[in-house]
């Protein structure tokens, strides 16, 4: 088994803060939804192997506590370009995870990602 993608969700007309998040914040890359699929709205993407969809939903509520963890090259580096673009980052957890360091970041719509670093 292995995970092809983790769903996050936004308001309707959140693409475009979703896009400054995902693209701008974490350098990943927005790729075409299929065709029937299209019309729901959201938006999708990927880096490596890691693929985040990015759905619609209505009432929207955001995801404060499950999260989808990303492996980043460079913690501290993403952390910053996250801050410096707005968005909501904390270091609280960033020695509690053995192996690891960590931060959670807050998309546009107040959803809950963990970025982890060695």
């Amino acid at each position: 088994m292995r995970l092809h993608h983790v769903q996050v969700a936004c308001p309707r007309g959140g693409e475009d803060a979703a896009r400054r998040f995902w693209v701008d914040g974490l350098g990943m890359t927005e790729v075409e939804k299929p065709a029937a699929l299209r019309g729901r709205g959201g938006a999708w993407f990927r880096r490596g192997a890691a693929e985040v969809h990015v759905g619609v939903e209505e009432p929207f509520a955001p995801a404060r506590k499950a999260h989808p963890a990303l492996v980043v090259d460079d913690l501290d580096t993403v952390g910053s370009r996250l801050a410096a673009l707005g968005f909501e980052v904390d270091w609280t957890d960033r020695h509690t995870f053995p192996g690891w360091e960590r931060c959670h970041a807050f998309d546009a719509h107040g959803n809950r990602v963990e970025l982890l670093g060695v």
